[in-house]
């Protein structure tokens, strides 16, 4: 799943390549991706793109009123990758018709220089989501967004507040949407390997020393990851994230920090992965799986 640094380096990457350019086609191949129907999708079409900002793991493209359009307010074209989806850019857009259902393909913006992109999505679980609003805070999940960890004025003593009687698993809470903006399974993998902390690890008992560690970790690793993914073009962009990662996705592998054995932790629907030596005193974790035990 794209997370903060690869979202951020979309943005980015889409900032260099369309503002300043006009829509001229926009067509979803995958109905159920659009979640909106007023405005409706083509309303986007024969406007500027005037900027492209990040919400979280959203991205957002703000079409200024051009030609047919002048007059009317400025529209946000947003879209969520969710866990199998990209986008591709083509310096030239195909030209072949799109056929719903028939490819992975959810939704073809091209642009008046003859560029455009592709939304796509694997796998048969569709959760890609693309909406046409009028400010970013009608998307609900926008709304919902807690605070971005990587803005100046997210300071410890912030980060301290939002973790401050919260009995949840130290993983869940840096995964919820709703608590901290931009982070998903495979940073908050990261950073609680850098932090030497278990992921089972309840937010409201860490100490003072324990919080701050957590922060450093957290800034540490996204602003890691943000240089690092920083100006590479989107084809790059999954490859680089894999390659940058010390824990999560390798189970079984070595740790680079003190040498054990990486484990994982298997849901119904997820996995997660961890160093015992570094982050639970050698302790191998319970599987969800197979245990109701959790240690």
């Amino acid at each position: 799943m794209p997370e903060m640094p690869e979202v951020e380096a979309l943005a980015g990457f889409l900032r260099e390549r369309t503002v300043g350019h006009a829509i001229t086609t926009a067509r979803v191949a995958a109905i159920a991706a659009l979640k909106t129907f007023d405005p409706p999708l083509q309303a986007v079409e024969r406007r500027d793109i005037i900027g492209v900002r990040r919400h979280g793991k959203f991205l957002d493209l703000e079409v200024g009123a051009t030609g047919a359009a002048a007059g009317d307010d400025a529209l946000h074209l947003v879209f969520h990758l969710a866990r199998a989806g990209w986008l591709r850019w083509y310096d030239v857009l195909p030209k072949t018709v799109l056929r719903p259902g028939r490819s992975p393909i959810a939704l073809r913006v091209g642009l008046d220089d003859g560029s455009g992109f592709d939304l796509t999505e694997a796998g048969t679980k569709k959760s890609l989501a693309v909406y046409v609003v009028r400010d970013p805070v009608e998307v609900p999940g926008i709304a919902r967004l807690g605070p971005d960890p990587m803005t100046d004025d997210f300071t410890l003593e912030r980060f301290a507040e939002v973790l401050d009687g919260r009995r949840t698993r130290i993983k869940g809470l840096l995964r919820d949407q709703a608590v901290l903006a931009g982070i998903g399974n495979a940073y908050s993998d990261e950073i609680l390997h850098a932090a030497k902390m278990s992921p089972y690890k309840i937010a409201a008992t860490l100490d003072e020393g324990e919080v701050e560690r957590l922060y450093d970790a957290m800034r540490g690793t996204l602003g890691e990851a943000l240089a690092a993914a920083s100006g590479k073009p989107a084809a790059e962009l999954k490859d680089a994230k894999r390659r940058h990662l010390r824990v999560h996705g390798r189970t079984g592998e070595t740790c680079p920090v003190c040498g054990d054995t990486i484990r994982q932790v298997e849901f119904h629907d997820s996995t997660f992965q961890y160093c015992p030596t570094c982050q639970t005193g050698g302790t191998p974790l319970a599987d969800r799986v197979r245990s109701r035990l959790v240690k």
